[in-house]
């Protein structure tokens, strides 16, 4: 975690030929959107280019003209690269040497790496994603491990988090990712008030495979929605699969098929995450014992939320809320 609160973190983009422009927009937008109770930034974002020079996104009939050339990646704290659409990268694995030896430098010094969609091909070939777990969009996956089989591609995820690298899948996804990143380093009410900031939801369940072109099944009845926003309100209560199939008036093996269709994840582990979620957000924001965050967010003991805590992000709660505490 990355978390300084005496100055701003400094992220450097760095916009190619071919730059996706949501991609490009995302970034500020979401980490503008981070601010201290002071409405003091977190974050600033410029955007870099090689010389300099004016790039042109794939599509939209315009130039992206940058303030910087790639000097600043030597002291951001986070290197950011969107997502491109064609050029070498995609088509011959090949990267511009200049831009190849502004991220090395970067990350052997220590900054993060992140990339948006197809922005994991600039790290592959720069070789950051070597041996790595990467995340990126589905529908490049075969281009992607043909280019660059020194990476383990994981086309499932929304976005994967390899700690130094991050990586995210496709224009969405980024969204995702830098709510995640903001999560990270400065808790779940400043990256939820972000969310809010940016009219998105701050998490989104389930990963590629609902994105993925499929034939659509057909609609039996109404959706698992209402039914989810029902076990949200009652997570300090048991809550059986059979209670919220019948809430959704479905037998079980349809609900857990329509559940898994719309959320990418089962049930049971939906539930489980939505009480993680809510006992980060109780220990960072409440002076509630660590029992009585158990219960209150369904994980019923100290020993179960240590176990699920440590399972998720690494710390156990007593770690997680010294870091996060609201003042």
């Amino acid at each position: 975690m990355r978390k300084n609160q005496a100055m701003t973190h400094a992220i450097a983009m760095v916009a190619l030929d071919g730059v996706v422009g949501f991609d490009l927009g995302v970034p500020p937008q979401v980490f503008g959107a981070a601010r201290d109770p002071g409405d003091r930034p977190f974050y600033t974002v410029t955007t870099c280019a090689p010389g300099g020079r004016a790039v042109r996104p794939e599509r939209g009939g315009f130039q992206v003209v940058p303030d910087h050339d790639l000097t600043p990646l030597a002291t951001a704290d986070t290197v950011l690269v969107p997502g491109v659409s064609g050029g070498p990268v995609l088509t011959t694995g090949r990267l511009d040497p200049e831009v190849t030896e502004a991220l090395r430098a970067a990350h052997a010094r220590g900054a993060r790496i992140i990339s948006i969609c197809t922005g994991a091909s600039v790290l592959a070939a720069a070789g950051l994603l070597d041996g790595r777990t990467a995340a990126s969009h589905w529908a490049w996956a075969k281009r992607l491990r043909r280019l660059y089989p020194r990476v383990d591609w994981d086309f499932d995820v929304l976005f994967f988090d390899g700690g130094d690298v991050l990586t995210s899948a496709g224009v969405g996804a980024g969204i995702d990712l830098c709510l995640h990143v903001v999560r990270e380093d400065h808790g779940t009410a400043v990256a939820n008030l972000a969310a809010r900031r940016c009219v998105v939801p701050p998490w989104r369940d389930g990963g590629q495979a609902q994105y993925i072109e499929q034939p659509v099944p057909a609609a039996l009845g109404g959706g698992t929605e209402p039914t989810r926003a029902w076990a949200l309100r009652r997570l300090a209560e048991p809550v059986s699969l059979e209670e919220m199939a019948g809430h959704a008036r479905m037998s079980v093996r349809t609900f857990t098929r329509r559940f898994r269709d719309e959320t990418g994840l089962s049930p049971q582990k939906w539930l489980l995450r939505q009480r993680v979620a809510h006992a980060r957000l109780l220990l960072e924001s409440t002076d509630l014992t660590v029992d009585l965050v158990a219960r209150r967010s369904g994980l019923g003991s100290a020993t179960a939320l240590r176990q699920h805590l440590q399972a998720t992000i690494g710390v156990p709660p007593t770690a997680y809320r010294r870091t996060f505490r609201q003042t």
